[in-house]
């Protein structure tokens, strides 16, 4: 499955994976290595993210439940934590550097394609 930027027209994730249920969610990027170019983690439901024990920083993305873009927060290092986004129904973690590599800003629409 890929994520694509509805807004610009352009692929922002080649391989997405999804985090739905609560072990997934809650283990979320640790003990993983680094996300590599082209890759993404989806966290749903979620509205908040911590970097406890987490040994590399991510760009992260948060979505609405219509996957529109509420807040950006690239460059997120460990052990720091997101503040708590009220209209975020998802969180898209993302490689370092990937939020300004596709080019994506607040209100830019997101979608799921494929299988």
């Amino acid at each position: 499955m890929k994520l694509v930027n509805r807004t610009l027209d352009r692929v922002v994730c080649q391989r997405i994976e999804l985090a739905r249920t609560i072990w997934s969610r809650t283990r979320g990027l640790l003990g993983r290595p680094p996300l590599a170019r082209g890759e993404g983690l989806i966290i749903e439901p979620c509205q908040s993210v911590h970097m406890f024990f987490m040994r590399h920083a991510i760009d992260v993305v948060f979505l609405d439940l219509d996957y529109r873009v509420v807040a950006l927060r690239p460059d997120l290092r460990p052990w720091r934590v997101t503040r708590y986004f009220r209209d975020a129904y998802a969180a898209l973690e993302l490689p370092a550097g990937a939020v300004a590599q596709a080019g994506l800003e607040l209100g830019h629409h997101l979608a799921l394609e494929g299988d």
